[in-house]
């Protein structure tokens, strides 16, 4: 059984303040590339965000208050200190910290779509995470709801807006196969899972760009903070290989891109 990929480059110094949308005495805030694993590795720590994220700030331990998948791009954030990451993890929990995202999936979804199931385990998959939709909850199941709003239809794909109402692992790209409408280069969650173990194994092919479309799944964490009036928020741009394909495929030019990532 295997686990997320091993294998990616190493973060730069230089890259890394890059990626910084804010930094104060109480956290830092990064925009995420869709290549790097939030979690420490084995290969040291200029191979994580979290690594990176100590090295950059010399600090022996930080607090990640919300994390996004290997290959999700976005807003992440750390809390420098306990009394940070109480006051965040709290607000998380609570659920006055939202999310929002931005997605391209396959096919034609003309109408918002709001999933509400469970989400456990997947006891059929040779991939220890991956996860699969119930229809009833178990003990290790989990409510999971995840709000689709289409943006723009075009060329057998949507452009999509995501807001998620719960936090679950591998939520929104678990939901997005369950309706019928995988993300755009989905290894695990597409039509054949046999593309993520031999990604695992063997890493990249380029042979597999055909029918996944991207290197990674097209899912960008683009939005985090209060929804209140005066309540702290990030925002962070969409990554080029997603503007790219949305360029390419959609045909979305100049203007009506602008107009879709407001």
């Amino acid at each position: 059984m295997l686990n997320e990929p091993d294998s990616a480059p190493m973060v730069l110094l230089d890259e890394f303040k890059d990626w910084i949308l804010h930094e104060d005495d109480h956290i830092l805030v990064l925009n995420k590339p869709g290549w790097l694993v939030c979690h420490p590795s084995k290969n040291g720590p200029w191979s994580s965000l979290v690594g990176a994220a100590k090295e950059y700030l010399r600090l022996e331990s930080i607090h990640l208050a919300s994390r996004l998948d290997r290959e999700t791009s976005g807003v992440v954030l750390f809390a420098k200190h306990r009394k940070a990451a109480s006051h965040w993890q709290k607000a998380i929990e609570e659920k006055r910290v939202k999310r929002r995202y931005l997605a391209i999936i396959k096919g034609v979804l003309t109408e918002e779509v709001t999933v509400s199931n469970f989400l456990g385990n997947d006891p059929d998959s040779n991939v220890f995470v991956k996860q699969r939709v119930l229809e009833q909850k178990t003990n290790k199941a989990k409510k999971a709801e995840t709000q689709f709003i289409p943006v723009l239809t075009k060329n057998e794909h949507t452009f999509c807006k995501v807001r998620t109402h719960t936090g679950r692992k591998h939520q929104i790209r678990a939901h997005a196969q369950w309706i019928g409408h995988p993300l755009v280069g989905e290894k695990l969650y597409g039509s054949d899972e046999n593309i993520y173990l031999k990604f695992c194994e063997e890493g990249w092919k380029n042979e597999w760009m055909e029918s996944l479309g991207m290197k990674r799944q097209a899912l960008h964490g683009q939005w985090l903070g209060f929804e209140e009036e005066g309540g702290e928020c990030f925002s962070a741009i969409m990554p080029d290989d997603m503007i790219s394909y949305l360029q390419n495929e959609l045909e979305v030019e100049g203007n009506e891109l602008e107009a879709l990532l407001k």
